[in-house]
């Protein structure tokens, strides 16, 4: 949810501006309460002084929080000395109140003017925020009243305005985030349509040309053409699919990170729908499944055909990479590793270990290579 007009560089602009009307009325208040009473004060001077230094305050700090940031926002420190201030201001009560007035259950010092820190805590800091200055007002509510039991419905009140104004704040922040993402795939779809167009006309009808051409032609020009194939059917996928973008949550959409690998001998196959999983977790998937694919192209052949295919299971994920090689003989991997090289066993086993997950190698002379490899996910489901 996003409210009217609100800016989703500067989302809390709304709440910051509702704050400062709310202090001035506030201040009217306090200031007309300490004017209407002022006999009754043991020192009208003091309690005079802290009316000033109520709205000087007020009108120095509500130009600060009205001033948008050019850069990193700095208005938690404001807020937080706000809170300072407004201590400092509740602490003259006993010294400008008379015996009587504490007896009666006055308001103290500032009366509700000093509400004023709790929602720009909230607003700042969100819940943790609005929840801490909150305690921290009615602690010298209390401390400087004396009573606790008159000054409890105050407190419930204090504490309400610090969790719904901090509520409040970390949902147009997060409104704000998912926008802005909305906004940049937004232009990142019309960009790569724009870049689609241009490569067809251009780029891609090169390359079929010279993948055809080669073809007929054979031997160095038939590699020729294959390449240029393989780098046809990438450039279609990354210009149709996209690169996976990382979300709010930092989980990524496992599927469009495999396509990119397809090619002119890469089948990939994945579902229909996202297949999110964290970031990191994506990241080590696609490279084990690359480490894979440079093992066919290597030992097989770089024509070599590849099948990739993705499952969503209902524990977590399952990726097969197969090819119809002449398969891996058996003790090669372990005599490769015993060896020293370790690219399976470091790149490929270390990477989805790490991940707790498992992979298992099916091969055998004549019937190809397939790796399986199953993790689960992080929250189980």
């Amino acid at each position: 949810m996003t409210f009217p007009g609100a800016d989703i560089e500067q989302p809390l602009e709304p709440l910051w501006r509702g704050m400062l009307v709310y202090r001035a009325l506030t201040l009217a208040s306090a200031v007309a309460g300490v004017l209407l009473s002022l006999d009754e004060y043991a020192s009208r001077a003091g309690a005079l002084v802290v009316v000033v230094a109520m709205g000087a305050w007020t009108a120095g700090s509500g130009y600060a929080y009205l001033r948008r940031p050019a850069g990193r926002d700095r208005r938690g420190l404001l807020a937080a000395a706000d809170v300072v201030v407004t201590f400092a201001v509740m602490a003259t009560t006993p010294l400008v109140q008379t015996p009587a007035q504490l007896a009666a259950d006055a308001p103290v010092m500032g009366s509700i003017w000093t509400s004023g820190p709790v929602l720009a805590c909230g607003i700042a800091f969100g819940i943790p925020g609005g929840v801490a200055a909150a305690a921290a007002v009615s602690a010298a509510l209390v401390g400087f009243q004396a009573r606790l039991a008159t000054e409890l419905p105050d407190i419930q009140l204090l504490a309400l305005a610090g969790l719904t104004i901090g509520f409040a704040s970390m949902v147009l922040r997060r409104s704000a985030e998912r926008v802005r993402r909305a906004v940049a795939s937004e232009a990142a779809v019309a960009e790569r349509e724009r870049l689609a167009r241009a490569v067809h006309d251009g780029v891609l009808q090169v390359l079929g040309y010279v993948r055809r051409r080669g073809r007929e032609l054979g031997g160095a020009a038939g590699e020729l053409g294959a390449l240029a194939g393989e780098q046809e059917v990438a450039l279609r996928t990354l210009l149709t699919s996209g690169s996976a973008p990382v979300d709010e949550r930092g989980y990524r959409d496992l599927s469009a990170a495999l396509r990119v690998l397809a090619s002119s001998r890469v089948t990939v196959s994945t579902p229909a729908h996202p297949v999110e999983l964290p970031a990191h977790t994506v990241d080590e998937l696609v490279a084990v499944v690359g480490a894979a694919l440079a093992n066919v192209a290597l030992h097989v052949g770089p024509d070599a055909p590849v099948w990739v295919l993705l499952e969503d299971v209902e524990a977590g994920v399952e990726i097969s990479v197969r090819d119809e090689g002449s398969g891996i003989p058996e003790g090669r991997l372990a005599a490769a590793e015993a060896e020293g090289r370790l690219g399976v066993a470091r790149s490929m086993r270390g990477r989805v270990h790490d991940l707790g997950g498992t992979i298992t190698c099916d091969t055998g002379p004549g019937r190809g290579t397939e790796w399986v490899i199953q993790v689960a996910r992080e929250d189980g489901t």
